[in-house]
């Protein structure tokens, strides 16, 4: 694959497969600087760790197990949108939409916007519906 094959929905595939990494840096980032005795981070048993913790930590923890749940079937519509020789730009705007969608996605699961979170989650799964079928049209 040369450069000039490398496209936008690539390119959204990496951010998409970064953003559960950001994620559980977010859920573990109180858990820092302090030791495992005062409640700190536990690098030796961090499921456990994430499993106690309550709030923006839980939600964070939470939002970086639906950003994987979510990854399969957005790098399966990226792949099947070029494989079927998708229109480029209708498929990179799609990624794109992906993606702002699952950011979006994120902040509404870290302040507690339960039900904008459901709209934004299944505008999400609609996107990448659509990017699935995308090569049909």
């Amino acid at each position: 694959m040369t450069v000039s094959h490398f496209t936008i929905s690539y390119a959204c595939l990496l951010v998409a497969a970064l953003l559960p990494i950001v994620c559980a840096g977010l859920a573990k980032r109180h858990g820092f600087g302090r030791s495992r005795r005062e409640g700190g981070y536990d690098n030796v048993n961090p499921r456990a760790w994430l499993a106690r913790q309550e709030g923006v930590s839980a939600w964070a923890q939470a939002a970086q197990a639906n950003s994987f749940e979510a990854l399969p079937l957005f790098v399966g519509a990226v792949l099947v949108a070029h494989q079927m020789g998708a229109n480029q730009a209708v498929a990179d705007a799609l990624s794109v939409a992906f993606v702002t969608l699952r950011v979006i996605y994120i902040w509404t699961y870290l302040t507690g916007r339960a039900s904008l979170r459901s709209v934004v989650w299944i505008a999400a799964l609609g996107v990448n519906v659509a990017l699935l079928f995308s090569g049909l049209f």
